[in-house]
């Protein structure tokens, strides 16, 4: 019978943030202070890291500040008017965008409109009660998040940018098969936006290890995998070129064509491959790629550099991208060697 795991089906942070919330309010009625400001302010805290709980923690508080002066003064000089609410939320956002508090802006904001619907004419005791209960929230928010269930995005990256490769050997598949370019674009935009969620979450990782003990094994590993993250942004620019051209529209001869075909497919073996191993057969095919960039070039030099406005042609583009790849790939064999 396999083991029931609880965060397959809720995620780490929305345990955290219940527990946070839970925890908030359980303070909060010890001390018989009002709940709701604390609860909120808990949840919203919450961050992918604890560093950014401690950094944007110093932020929010400050900015829970400035909103809660705001409301107190507009509620005492408007009630608990429309042009309270609007003055209120509009210059606790301008204030904190100006003094650089943008991380607290929600917190601020929430705070103020919260409080002038709270209050009744207790201003100063209200203002100190409602910064005490946002205290009490982000101090909680921050340890549980430091402490519960912590990230371990380092097994996440390692899991993404294997991911990535794979999809850019069945990218790189496609394209050789002649697929619709929409379909191509598509799955290479795709990519795209996968890299970037990989890049923060390595940046996270980074930030857990200035908070947490970690050996030096670990950090050489991690520094591999985001080596191959960065040799991944080389390997989708040639792709990003690759998917505007078309074999077919190259008209070169059979032979040609099915070198490149075969070299192609022979990049998109490795690149699937988490090793990155290349064969005898491969190098063997690089050659033959090698040899015909060389000559279509010679050709081109010696019949069409008068006749056409390109300077290089359609075939020898795609021959050059295969051979960038290619080149990428020989310095991705070496570093998986050390992962």
């Amino acid at each position: 019978m396999k083991k029931f795991a609880i965060n397959k089906w809720i995620g780490g942070r929305v345990l955290k943030t219940g527990l946070a919330a839970f925890v908030t309010a359980l303070i909060c009625n010890i001390f018989n202070l009002p709940a709701l400001f604390a609860v909120i302010t808990a949840i919203v805290t919450v961050e992918p890291t604890a560093s950014d709980s401690i950094k944007k923690g110093m932020i929010r508080f400050p900015a829970a500040m400035i909103g809660a002066g705001f409301a107190m003064l507009f509620e005492s000089m408007l009630g608990q008017s429309s042009l309270a609410y609007a003055l209120a939320a509009t210059l606790t956002l301008a204030v904190c965008h100006k003094l650089r508090l943008d991380a607290g802006m929600l917190v601020a904001t929430l705070t103020a409109v919260a409080m002038i619907a709270e209050t009744e004419d207790q201003f100063v005791n209200s203002f100190f009660v409602r910064l005490s209960t946002t205290l009490i929230g982000l101090v909680v928010s921050t340890i549980i998040n430091f402490i519960i269930l912590p990230p371990q995005y380092n097994e996440m990256v390692i899991k993404k940018v294997d991911e990535l490769y794979e999809g850019s050997g069945q990218l790189l598949t496609k394209f050789i098969e002649r697929n619709n370019s929409k379909v191509l674009l598509l799955e290479y935009q795709r990519l795209s936006k996968d890299l970037e969620r990989t890049f923060s979450l390595a940046q996270y990782q980074r930030e857990e290890w200035k908070y947490r003990r970690h050996n030096l094994k670990d950090i050489q590993k991690f520094g591999v995998v985001v080596k191959k993250l960065e040799y991944f942004q080389k390997i989708l620019y040639h792709f990003g070129n690759l998917l505007y051209l078309n074999i077919e529209k190259a008209k070169l001869p059979p032979d040609q064509s099915q070198t490149i075909i075969n070299s192609a497919a022979s990049i998109a073996a490795i690149l699937k491959d988490p090793e990155h191993n290349v064969s005898q057969q491969h190098d063997k095919l690089i050659e033959e790629l090698d040899s015909l960039f060389i000559s279509e070039r010679d050709r081109r030099n010696d019949t069409e550099a008068s006749s056409t406005k390109r300077h290089i042609s359609q075939r020898l583009t795609i021959i050059y991208e295969l051979l960038a790849l290619e080149d990428v790939l020989e310095d991705l064999e070496r570093i998986s060697k050390k992962r």
